[in-house]
């Protein structure tokens, strides 16, 4: 049962990576996410707050139609309870929230946006996501 289980979730997460993935392409376009260890400017960090990690990168949309930025954590099932708990501590409604010992999902909103973050360790060391999305 329990394999079954487990199973389910990898599956349930490789699909969620393929979603994750196609909402950055489809609002976000042609992105090209930075590795210079900074968001851009216009990147709402003072309302979205990222877990323990260092900073990758991140790009923005035209016209702040929407946020990518991606951190590294130290591991996955930690890096995603800390995206989590930050993000419900700064006043966001989680949904969607799924996570194990190699991927983590989760949709935070408030009423000024709306956040998706994956974390995963393909195709190597653990990194959150963050697709931030104003909300409406």
């Amino acid at each position: 049962m329990g394999e079954v289980v487990r199973d389910a979730a990898h599956e349930g997460a490789k699909q969620v990576r393929h979603s994750v993935e196609d909402v950055i392409g489809d609002t976000l376009g042609k992105v090209q996410v930075s590795t210079d260890g900074h968001v851009p400017p216009s990147f709402p960090t003072d309302a979205v707050p990222f877990a323990e990690g260092k900073l990758l990168g991140g790009g923005a949309a035209p016209e702040g139609a929407g946020w990518v930025a991606q951190v590294a954590v130290p591991d996955v099932a930690g890096g995603f309870a800390d995206a989590q708990a930050r993000l419900e501590a700064a006043g966001y409604a989680s949904s969607d929230v799924a996570s194990d010992a190699q991927s983590g999902y989760g949709r935070f909103t408030t009423d000024a946006y709306s956040v998706i973050v994956t974390v995963s360790a393909d195709p190597g060391s653990p990194v959150a996501t963050y697709v931030v999305l104003p909300a409406g």
